[in-house]
């Protein structure tokens, strides 16, 4: 599999998973909308055919979500 092709299919795993997740604070919705960011610079950099970049940014995202998930700054309903 090629770069492209995991970074689209990590985006397909993330994006539902964001509708799902509940903060519990402040610092939770920051946390929050880090990782959105994330997700919308991965498919811009995608779009533009920058497969690196958008590789990169998508893997940030996931660092966001499973820390603040191990850390119960996320909740998320699986």
């Amino acid at each position: 599999m090629d770069i492209r092709e995991e970074t689209e299919k990590m985006l397909e795993k993330i994006k539902p998973l964001i509708n799902k997740i509940e903060v519990n604070d402040k610092k939770g919705e920051e946390m929050l909308e880090n990782l959105k960011a994330y997700v919308a610079d991965s498919e811009h950099f995608l779009k533009n055919k920058n497969y690196l970049k958008a590789f990169e940014a998508v893997i940030w995202a996931f660092a966001i979500l499973e820390i603040c998930e191990e850390l119960d700054v996320f909740k998320i309903e699986r």
